[in-house]
């Protein structure tokens, strides 16, 4: 098996998030900052973030058994929800909260809250690029990275707060900025978990039936096409089941030529793993979506 790199660098942010969170709880109190508790909190969130999803990224390597013929690739999915969810908790928590504070703005001590919030910036951006390139064919490495993308921005504006603090000591502006960041992160945390539970739903990943049916049929070897079930099983395997009408006197050899022709045609839509049953009468009038939940 080759070096998990991707592992490695999730241990490593974790322990930068969790000297950050430390850092940041002690200067938030100190400095009297709810932007800076708010960031602290965001990356306390991210600890468990990055930790839920390296332990959902190793069993994801682990093989196919007789009891998970499909493999682990799915708790990498549901690992993804789970942050999606907990993040969409705390843009909560701290908009309310933030809409509270609004109100009576408490003192705040801007040199501190600078200091610490531009070393919180820094990790931040640092545990980001780690993750980055990892972020694009992985939704549950890509919940992680959200969750650090929230806490970069959370330390950005509690960065702009302490200069304004620090200069003009607009308190308000303090929990006026958290509730930006909070409405920011919450859109993107709905996206993930929407596409995480689409998964986990066997939804179709937004591909055109139609035009799977138009791509199947250009084989002049199949007459309809019915019983169709088509869903995203991870964020690598996306699988097709289907019932194909073929003529009386089609040959096993022929047949698996025409899966294979079916292959190559649904391959540049994103299927690469479709299971297909021959027949010749049945199903010719059925549609391609069978309401039978039977089938």
């Amino acid at each position: 098996m080759k070096k998990d790199y991707t592992s490695v660098k999730l241990i490593w942010i974790t322990i930068l998030n969790l000297i950050i969170t430390i850092a940041e709880i002690i200067g938030g109190i100190a400095c009297g900052s709810l932007a800076l508790l708010s960031d602290a909190l965001h990356n306390l969130s991210d600890t468990g973030a990055i930790i839920m999803s390296f332990i959902a990224h190793r069993i994801s390597r682990k093989n196919k058994s007789n009891t998970k013929t499909f493999g682990y690739d799915r708790a990498e999915i549901i690992a993804a929800f789970a942050n999606g969810i907990t993040l969409i908790a705390i843009c909560i928590v701290l908009f309310v909260e933030a809409l509270l504070n609004l109100k009576n703005p408490e003192p705040i001590k801007g040199n501190m809250m600078l200091i610490v919030s531009i070393i919180g910036l820094m990790a931040n951006i640092l545990s980001m690029f780690a993750v980055h390139n990892d972020t694009k064919q992985n939704i549950n490495i890509k919940s992680t990275f959200v969750h650090m993308l929230s806490d970069a921005l959370s330390s950005v504006v509690v960065v702009i707060a302490a200069l304004i603090i620090k200069f003009w000591n607009w308190r308000w502006i303090d929990p006026m900025l958290t509730i930006l960041v909070s409405i920011f992160i919450l859109i993107e945390a709905l996206k993930i978990t929407y596409k995480a539970a689409n998964i986990l739903m066997e939804s179709n990943p937004c591909i055109d039936l139609e035009q799977v049916k138009q791509r199947i049929l250009k084989i002049n070897e199949i007459e309809h096409v019915h019983h169709v079930h088509l869903w995203q099983y991870s964020d690598k395997l996306i699988m097709m089941d289907a019932h194909i009408n073929v003529s009386a006197d089609m040959k096993i050899e022929d047949l698996e030529n025409i899966y294979v022709k079916v292959g190559q045609e649904l391959l540049p839509l994103g299927i690469n793993h479709i299971t297909l049953q021959a027949e010749r009468n049945r199903g010719l009038n059925n549609n391609m979506i069978s309401n039978n939940n039977l089938d």
